[in-house]
């Protein structure tokens, strides 16, 4: 198979992939039909293909645009072909979110997929622990054990390719991200972040009124929330203060018809939001079910960020610039809108936050940033564990329960070690995105000072030098090539330190 052909059929396949997921987790289909798109391409997934992209990748000239291609087709096809074997526990996935119901106590029964949402809205600490031990009881029955078999024979999947010495290895080949050089970052950083971490969360509590020895990670979802500036953030005004900030820096909401808002509610839509590129740049969705208030702007802008640098990718580029490469760069984008929420004047323009109150929300907003950092430090090393092989599988929700708890300050249900994580290494994406968005921020307010997100030069510099390259390049490289340094926890750290200080 040709590399044109190779190309052509691969993008035909996600497309049909990409498609069928919006349907299914927005609500507007009860089920996903993945195992059949995926025997119509089999020919793509199979031996032969593998053979050839492992040839292109190993006798690519080391550093060029040849072996940076043939590296995400290679990763492409591995994921592809250990998703085919997988479709079958990924539909039985969608249609058990679709249908599972939670029951309380107290006699209410509660969509699945609205128990997170309930949670986080609850201002009742005894509430929030009910409705989250009747959610714990039917993640332990059907999600965990589905969970787990997919974790083991993904884990299986992958090794018997024999591309490297394991999963890990395989993932450190294919993604060029070295897990163990990242990993002590992360450790690193939760140790340098210790101190201002305790402060801010005995602080927080004492106001939320929950002792620091029984904080759970659902009165974390409430805390969170940030329910006491629900005014200064209506749902009925979010979509036009959005559209209104993108006008403003010069940047086209909607890429001139490429991305669709899909922003209300329905039965069977899922509650965490998702951005779909089903085709690259010209069909793009950005789904949200809204939860209320703050975090629903959070959640808009960062899905925007992904809609608006797919919308904006160069259509001329190989379907592997378009649609692949590393993900930490389109998280990275989303991290960019949505972190505009920890800029006082942003939130002075665009919200009904007036002096004194966007100085106590600043300071939650840093203590909601140092929070989610850490924890995805601690759900790498995590996941380092759980893809190692190591240790059993039966030891993992321990080891889970004592890393989260040790790193957030709340405790963790051992149910949920093998749901509360994204696969192949997903954490990685995010860590990383964390690093070069800081990064940029910092760039763009030396390029176009403080007030970049308002400026009518920067949405087109972002869209052309950033958005236009797709993910050709990775995070390192557009952090050199864009901002002039390297990826580090350091900006990070000091904008955190600066929200703190409000």
């Amino acid at each position: 198979m040709n590399l044109e052909r190779l190309r052509s059929r691969a993008q035909s396949f996600t497309e049909e992939v990409s498609r069928e997921g919006y349907l299914a987790y927005s609500g507007l289909k009860p089920e996903a039909a993945l195992q059949a798109i995926y025997e119509r391409h089999a020919d793509i997934l199979g031996d032969d293909a593998l053979a050839e992209c492992i040839e292109r990748f190993r006798d690519a000239p080391v550093g060029s645009e040849d072996e940076r291609a043939a590296r995400m087709l290679l990763e492409w096809l591995v994921e592809s072909r250990v998703g085919r074997q997988l479709a079958a526990l990924d539909e039985r996935e969608v249609a058990l979110e679709n249908d599972a119901v939670i029951r309380v106590a107290d006699g209410r029964v509660v969509p699945y997929q609205r128990a997170a949402i309930d949670i986080a809205n609850s201002s009742d600490a005894g509430d929030r622990r009910a409705l989250d031990a009747a959610r714990a009881r039917v993640v332990e029955e059907s999600f965990a054990p589905l969970r787990l078999e997919r974790l083991q024979r993904e884990r299986g999947a992958v090794e018997a390719l024999g591309i490297a010495g394991g999963y890990n290895a395989t993932f450190e080949a294919l993604s060029g991200i070295p897990l163990a050089a990242l990993a002590a970052e992360c450790q690193a950083f939760i140790n340098d972040t210790d101190a201002m971490w305790n402060a801010v969360l005995d602080e927080r509590l004492k106001t939320f009124g929950v002792p620091r020895g029984e904080a759970t990670r659902a009165d974390s979802l409430a805390l969170f929330r940030l329910r006491e500036f629900d005014d200064a953030f209506p749902e009925s005004a979010m979509e036009s203060v959005i559209r209104r900030n993108c006008a403003e820096m010069g940047i086209d909401a909607n890429a001139a018809g490429r991305i669709t808002f899909d922003i209300g509610d329905r039965p069977g839509k899922r509650p965490r939001a998702f951005c779909s590129p089903v085709r690259v740049p010209e069909e793009v969705y950005l789904v949200l079910r809204p939860h209320g208030g703050q975090s629903d702007y959070g959640t808009f802008l960062h899905e925007l960020g992904h809609a608006l640098h797919f919308g904006n990718a160069r259509a001329d580029y190989p379907f592997e610039y378009r649609w692949l490469g590393d993900n930490s760069v389109t998280e990275s984008y989303a991290m960019l809108f949505d972190h505009r929420m920890q800029q006082r004047e942003w939130l002075q323009r665009y919200t009904g936050l007036n002096r004194e109150r966007t100085s106590a929300y600043l300071r939650l907003a840093g203590f909601e940033e140092l929070h989610f950092v850490r924890r995805y430090c601690a759900k790498l090393l995590y996941e380092i564990q759980v893809y190692g092989g190591a240790l059993a599988w039966n030891s993992l929700p321990d080891v889970y329960v004592e890393l989260l708890a040790a790193a957030t300050g709340f405790r963790y249900r051992r149910a949920d070690a093998f749901i509360d994580l994204d696969s192949r290494f997903y954490s990685t994406r995010y860590l990383r995105a964390w690093q070069l968005q800081a990064l940029l921020d910092e760039g763009l307010t030396n390029r176009f000072n403080e007030d970049w997100w308002r400026n009518p030069a920067a949405g087109p510099w972002i869209v052309g030098e950033l958005f236009a390259e797709g993910q050709r390049e990775s995070a390192t490289e557009v952090g050199r090539r864009a901002a002039g340094a390297e990826i580090s926890f350091a900006p990070i750290t000091r904008k955190i330190e600066s929200l703190l200080q409000s």
